[in-house]
């Protein structure tokens, strides 16, 4: 069986759980999926299976080639599969690859925010207001030694780009499906913004119940 999906993350909100107790959930479109390529470790090196999500109609004749016999899918990605598997390109996937109780891994981009100083992104907690530095509450202050070494070392936390970067939250428990509409509601925050495109992952052999 194929072990993870793409999806579209739609919106957060609150579950009661079976415990009675109201968590955050976050909402994902997810599936259906079709299987575009099989990857063997006679032909390509290692094994993997090619998916697609998203129907769009708008393809570049490259795109076309490779989805020919399957329909026009504006997202495409790899992922693991059990080696019992049987797939066959074509073949279609939906939200019932997964199961409440499961313990998935989601992977996506996280949100954007553009040139941020070190307070938002890394937590500095910025200087003292008093002794005439009033107006240096959110500067990162020194940023390293003067003589010795007489350089700023790589890696020192200062502003920058913040966000935009690939990120996998792990062991989010799945807490309800909606198969009619392909509903998927995970408890907790996963990357990026509402309409972003996300991979969720079946961590194999782990489940609450």
């Amino acid at each position: 069986m194929i072990r993870a999906l793409l999806g579209k993350k739609l919106r957060m909100g609150r579950l009661v759980d079976s415990a009675g107790a109201v968590v955050g959930t976050t909402l994902v479109s997810v599936g259906p999926c079709y299987v575009t390529q099989i990857k063997s470790v006679d032909r390509d090196g290692y094994r993997a299976v090619q998916i697609g999500f998203d129907e769009t109609k708008r393809l570049t004749k490259p795109e076309a080639g490779h989805l020919r016999g399957v329909p026009k899918l504006k997202h495409l990605r790899e992922v693991p599969f059990d080696a019992e598997a049987e797939l066959a390109v074509g073949q279609k996937f939906d939200v019932s690859v997964f199961e409440a109780g499961d313990i998935v891994d989601v992977v996506g981009t996280s949100k954007g925010h553009g040139f941020a100083g070190v307070v938002k992104r890394h937590g500095f907690h910025g200087g003292p207001k008093t002794h005439g530095q009033s107006d240096r509450w959110r500067a990162a202050g020194s940023s390293g030694a003067g003589t010795t070494p007489g350089r700023v070392l790589k890696g020192t936390r200062m502003a920058g780009r913040m966000g935009g970067e690939r990120v996998t939250v792990k062991n989010l428990v799945v807490l309800a499906i909606d198969a009619e509409r392909n509903l998927l509601a995970v408890k907790g925050a996963i990357p990026g913004p509402s309409g972003a495109i996300v991979t969720i992952k079946k961590v194999a052999g782990r489940t609450t119940e």
